[in-house]
C-alpha cells in the first residue's frame, strides 16, 4: 500500500515529467517530432518507475525499479544535451539542471537501499 505522505523523488519527478512535457510541446511546434518522441517517453518514465518503486514486492523489486529510473534518466540526460548542443533547439538548461538533482536523488536511494 502506497504511503501518501511527503516524497521528495515523487514531487521531483513529477514536477520534472511536467517540465518534459512543456519542452515537447515546444519541440513539436518546431517540428522536431523524433526527438520530442523520445524525449517526452525517457523523462515521464523516470517518474513513473519511481512511483512504481513505492508498492514494491521487497527491497529488491524498490531497487530494481530505482535501477531503470536511473537508466531512464541517463537516456533523458542524452537527448536533453542533445537539444542543447543542436542550434536549432530550443535551450534545455533548467530541464538539465533538474535532471542533474533527480539523478543525485536516485543514485542516493539505491545505494541506501542495498545496504
Amino acid at each position: 500500500m502506497r504511503n501518501d505522505k511527503e516524497n521528495i523523488i515523487i514531487d521531483l519527478t513529477f514536477k520534472f515529467s511536467l517540465s518534459v512535457i512543456d519542452y515537447c510541446e515546444k519541440l513539436e511546434d518546431g517540428k522536431k517530432y523524433v526527438l520530442a518522441r523520445q524525449l517526452l517517453k525517457s523523462g515521464t518514465s523516470i517518474g513513473a518507475n519511481s512511483r512504481e518503486a513505492q508498492n514494491a514486492e521487497s527491497k529488491a523489486d524498490f531497487v530494481h525499479k530505482f535501477k531503470i529510473a536511473a537508466k531512464e534518466a541517463d537516456e533523458t540526460e542524452y537527448w536533453l544535451l542533445l537539444c542543447k548542443s543542436s542550434k536549432n533547439y530550443p535551450d534545455p538548461i533548467g530541464l538539465i539542471e533538474d535532471l542533474e538533482v533527480i539523478i543525485k536523488v536516485i543514485s542516493k536511494i539505491i545505494s541506501s537501499s542495498k545496504n
